[in-house]
């Protein structure tokens, strides 16, 4: 990632106070980049303990916490095993 052009699947952390969410110094995964509104990048973003997406811009996106944070590791998985098992799949009638 460059420090202007996070990219789809980027951790990035948001300037403090964002949209008074009270969020101070967050991480969230880039899950989308937006048609440009104004000139300014915007990206759709997630946060891990959320379900739903939010919109931001590029300077909401503080560039210089995020370059010097180490990336996320992705969460461990067995090689070879599909993430869906169908054994553990539980039908109610």
């Amino acid at each position: 990632m460059t420090s202007t052009d996070p990219a789809v699947g980027d951790v990035v952390i948001l300037k403090d106070g964002f949209s008074g969410t009270g969020r101070n110094r967050t991480s969230c995964r880039i899950v989308a980049i937006l048609p440009s509104d104004s000139g300014e990048k915007q990206y759709r973003i997630r946060f891990e303990t959320e379900n739903f997406d939010r919109r931001i811009v590029l300077s909401d996106i503080d560039l210089l916490a995020t370059v010097s944070t180490p990336p996320e590791k992705p969460e461990a998985t067995a090689k070879g095993e599909p993430w869906l098992k169908p054994s553990s799949i539980r039908i109610h009638h």
